[in-house]
């Protein structure tokens, strides 16, 4: 889908970009080509030179020209082959060929040297991940992503409006789950109920969503824990069911988690949930500018074990844009403040030994009075 140019955002990396010295940057990671140019590729083999001055390339491949045309924002793309008869290497290393050309023009260029994930393609199941050859092309590379880390930080308006989307899409499929979860249904079948709503309806939505992918964890019941994928264990009518839930519409996410309970819920739930939305609304609270992000960290932290329950063995605070999961992280032994444009999912969770307990999670966008939650769909789902 088309949008206008981001000139606020790329006007941010420039700056950034001067104050490190840098001539030019060469992104391959799925998210940073979006970030940079708003072309968000099939399968990886994209990348995009990005310069301090004058207009980024964008390295794609032929078969993405229609893709290109509608919703890149240089019009200087470089086409490789898909498939070239005389040329048996990946699409990708045909890629690196002429980004190492563009770059050849540029005395200081960042290249993510220590960018550790990378966000999904369109066609997600096979990502395209680097090579020893793309490091070694660049050999007096400064790292860049550190300079697009603290970018990304900060969200334009676009990117907010963008991430809204993801937000109501998800929120949507959740009312869908309500209203069709049923006990006995398997989890896998009522991750299936949301990722359906959320692929089938998202795509297309409000007619600003050109893809929406879905991608959740589901547990039910004793089945809620960390780090376990969804399985085939019933529904449970009296406990929770938990959705950890993941969209991304046209390359911008959203990250949640969200209840829904089929009857009505156990006592020791009906605890559990007074407890975690206290702790909620402590951290929530602490979320302004110039606030700590270690103290964020430890907020959560200290206000579940003071509850008596476990403390959680996954973070609770990180970045959303364009990954589920990115700076800034609040870890208490860590630094960084809280800032205006951030968008931060927080998410506190307690679980039980041998299975069961609760985590709720949101999307909140930090504003000079505190935080705007993103979601329309309750935390407390009483």
């Amino acid at each position: 889908m088309s949008w206008p140019r981001d000139d606020a955002k790329l006007g941010r990396v420039r700056r950034l970009m001067e104050e490190g010295e840098l001539d030019a940057l060469v992104v391959r990671a799925p998210d940073n080509v979006l970030y940079l140019t708003n072309f968000w590729g099939m399968k990886g083999f994209d990348a995009a030179v990005f310069p301090r001055e004058g207009d980024p390339v964008l390295i794609t491949i032929e078969p993405s020209a229609q893709d290109a045309a509608d919703t890149a924002w240089t019009s200087d793309v470089r086409f490789v082959p898909g498939y070239d008869a005389r040329d048996p290497r990946p699409p990708a290393v045909r890629a690196l060929d002429v980004a190492r050309e563009l770059a050849s023009g540029f005395e200081r260029v960042g290249l993510e040297l220590s960018l550790g994930t990378q966000a999904s393609d369109r066609m997600v199941g096979e990502p395209t991940t680097y090579t020893k050859a793309w490091f070694d092309s660049f050999p007096k590379a400064a790292d860049a992503t550190p300079l697009l880390n603290e970018a990304r930080s900060l969200k334009t308006e676009q990117e907010v409006a963008r991430m809204r989307l993801a937000n109501e899409i998800a929120a949507a499929a959740m009312e869908h789950v309500a209203r069709e979860l049923r006990p006995g249904m398997k989890e896998s079948e009522a991750a299936a109920l949301w990722q359906a709503f959320v692929h089938g309806e998202g795509t297309g939505w409000k007619g600003q969503v050109e893809l929406a992918l879905p991608f959740s964890l589901v547990w039910s019941g004793p089945g809620i824990r960390t780090f376990t994928a969804t399985g085939h264990r019933p529904v449970q009518e009296h406990e929770p069911t938990l959705f950890e839930i993941w969209v991304c519409a046209d390359g911008y996410w959203c990250d949640h988690t969200k209840n829904v309970c089929p009857g009505t819920l156990d006592e020791r739930y009906d605890e559990l949930l007074d407890a975690l939305l206290g702790v909620y609304a402590r951290a929530l609270d602490h979320c302004r500018p110039r606030a700590s992000l270690p103290e964020l960290d430890r907020i959560i932290r200290t206000g579940i074990t003071d509850a008596g329950l476990a403390e959680p063995s996954h973070p609770i605070a990180h970045g959303v844009g364009a990954r589920a999961h990115e700076p800034p992280y609040a870890h208490q032994a860590g630094g960084g403040t809280i800032e205006e444009g951030m968008v931060l999912a927080i998410e506190p969770g307690a679980y039980w030994e041998g299975g069961g307990g609760l985590r709720v999670e949101d999307n909140f966008l930090v504003t000079a009075d505190g935080v705007e939650k993103l979601s329309s769909y309750p935390d407390d789902f009483r």
